[in-house]
């Protein structure tokens, strides 16, 4: 990204727009902040003042001399507040606590069950998160922004989990209100996987502006990233490849006439339940993992297949969004090379040969911390934009405890 890019649209750039010119981690002198924001000296000068007094921005040292005193340099202070971060599955969560540049600085991933209902689940999560915090290393800092990822659909405006097929107990659940009881800050929720394809692209493909992370386990949904910007749809449902209807063709696994839904046929559940037909003890997505990585013949067929259907549907998002990548991640995506064959297969063949000429479909590369990660970016990105920033200057308010 281009400093100009990082400048907001607005006439006049604030604090918040010099901020965002710092956060590539390069140290600047206040000349260098003229020069790039077109404002005056005395303008940016106590705008830096500000913003070094607020604790977001710290002292760097001293630039090249042209005579005279040498200018001193200023860089963005990561360091100046935390940030809380969850990623919750059906059976395990991970809570972390990162920096302001996405740093992971303490993590624990342990058992939950989700099913037990937000209570239960948050209040480990909460508790953990006092856990972490308790470490010397943050004393002195305080928490500026909490992010949470949820295994079902989220009305992002609130927050709040719509319906959630595997989350009984969630629905329409004031999870910020909830946690903001413990952790006055703000508190944004957001679907899994769109939280996945966040920290992906933070982790191994930083350059990448046209993505879409790909999650294939109990469920099967999608983050797309278009333009560098994370899309969510008007409502916070888009991505959501489960429910589309899968036509037939000579790769399908169904019927002629018999169109079902992706989750339906590809899922680590619809696999499992292919595999039992057939009489092999297959219960889950990690049973069908293991008989893949058995060598099971029926497993890899079918994990294969799971494959070619999930790639009837991303031909289609490959032809109207036309990505740079596609990433595969979820329990199923962990059984190997089958479930990414059998994608690239369709995916090649049905789509325009201009979309597919750069195209790259690679398995998941960000382990399991991309999640939390994700969560920690989707919140920086929040409490650190230029508005957010200038509206905290106005008040003199410290980042810093």
């Amino acid at each position: 990204m281009s400093d100009a890019d990082r400048l907001s649209a607005s006439a006049t750039p604030g604090a918040g727009d010099i901020v965002q010119l710092l956060l590539d981690g390069q140290a600047r002198t206040k000349a260098d902040l003229v020069h790039l924001t077109g404002l005056a000296r005395s303008t940016v000068s106590s705008r830096v003042d500000a913003l070094v007094a607020s604790g977001l921005v710290s002292l760097a040292g001293e630039g090249a001399s042209t005579g005279g005193r040498p200018p001193s340099r200023v860089a963005f202070n990561p360091r100046a507040g935390l940030i809380l971060a969850a990623d919750l599955g059906a059976s395990h969560g991970t809570a972390a606590v990162s920096d302001l540049a996405g740093n992971i600085l303490a993590a624990s991933r342990d058992r939950i069950d989700i099913a037990a209902g937000p209570v239960v689940v948050l209040d480990a999560i909460l508790d953990e998160w006092r856990r972490l915090l308790r470490d010397e290393r943050f004393d002195g800092i305080r928490v500026v922004g909490a992010g949470i990822g949820v295994p079902g659909p989220v009305e992002h405006s609130t927050g709040r989990p719509y319906n959630p097929p595997i989350m009984p107990g969630w629905d329409r659940f004031d999870v910020p209100e909830y946690v903001r009881r413990s952790f006055e800050v703000p508190v944004l929720v957001d679907n899994d996987v769109n939280i996945l394809a966040l920290g992906e692209q933070a982790t191994s493909f930083p350059d990448a502006t046209n993505l879409v992370f790909v999650k294939v386990a109990t469920g099967i949904g999608a983050g797309i990233i278009v333009g560098g910007h994370l899309q969510r749809g008007a409502q916070g449902s888009a991505g959501d490849l489960g429910h589309v209807r899968v036509p037939h063709s000579a790769d399908s696994s169904h019927e002629p006439g018999e169109e079902r839904d992706l989750e339906a046929l590809a899922s680590g559940s619809a696999i499992a339940e292919a595999l039992r037909a057939q009489g092999l003890p297959a219960q889950n997505s990690s049973d069908v993992v293991e008989l893949v990585r058995a060598g099971n013949a029926a497993a890899i067929d079918a994990t294969r297949q799971a494959g070619r259907d999930v790639g009837e549907v991303l031909a289609t998002v490959v032809n109207l969004l036309n990505p740079s990548i596609i990433v595969l991640g979820g329990s199923i995506a962990g059984a190997g090379e089958h479930l990414l064959a059998g994608v690239r297969e369709v995916v090649y063949r049905r789509s325009i040969p201009l979309a597919t000429q750069h195209l790259s479909i690679v398995q998941t590369q960000a382990g399991d911390r991309a999640g939390v990660l994700g969560a920690a970016i989707m919140v920086i990105r929040e409490v650190l934009s230029p508005a957010n920033i200038d509206a905290a200057i106005a008040a003199d308010e410290r980042w810093s405890a």
